[in-house]
């Protein structure tokens, strides 16, 4: 019942319920930590937000450790800008490298979004396929630098983007 436009109270009052991502941080046993769902997601679903502060890469790449390629920096389309999640990220930066993803990073206007590749069930552990670009020639030093160990049936080894087939290669 309204009374002079008016909600007593009584009536729902139509807000929107705030959600968390459906997702917790805990220890993985393919590397360190790692994202987990903590409910049902359905493919297709944006899942989360990989934030950070956006800077440029020469900047981000002045700030690392040389010795440590640990890095929560996520390249963005242009080339000259990298979200670096050590600064003001969210737990999207726990989510693993697999050479089977089940979910995918897209980017939208300078934003990237995780998105389910197919249906994920409680207690899934979240992957995307970081498909590493480096500047430097590949080499199988460069390749146990950004060892994978996810454990997949196409792993290729590395972190690392995988390598372009040759033309009429077979």
């Amino acid at each position: 019942m309204e009374l002079n436009g008016q909600n007593n109270g009584n009536e729902k009052r139509g807000k929107r319920k705030k959600t968390s991502p459906p997702l917790e941080v805990r220890d993985s046993g393919i590397h360190g930590r790692g994202a987990f769902a903590t409910r049902r997601i359905r493919k297709g679903r944006r899942i989360i937000e990989y934030t950070g502060q956006l800077m440029p890469w020469d900047v981000a790449s002045a700030s690392e450790d040389p010795e440590d390629p640990h890095t929560f920096l996520f390249g963005l389309s242009d080339g000259s800008q990298v979200i670096n999640a050590a600064i003001d990220g969210n737990d999207a930066r726990w989510i693993n490298h697999s050479c089977d993803p089940n979910c995918e990073a897209i980017e939208e206007d300078d934003r990237v979004f995780i998105y389910a590749l197919r249906d994920l069930e409680p207690g899934e552990e979240l992957f995307y396929d970081y498909a590493l670009q480096i500047d430097e020639p590949r080499s199988p030093e460069m390749e146990k630098q950004f060892e994978c160990h996810c454990g997949a049936r196409s792993c290729r080894g590395t972190f690392l983007e995988a390598k372009e087939e040759a033309v009429g290669a077979r």
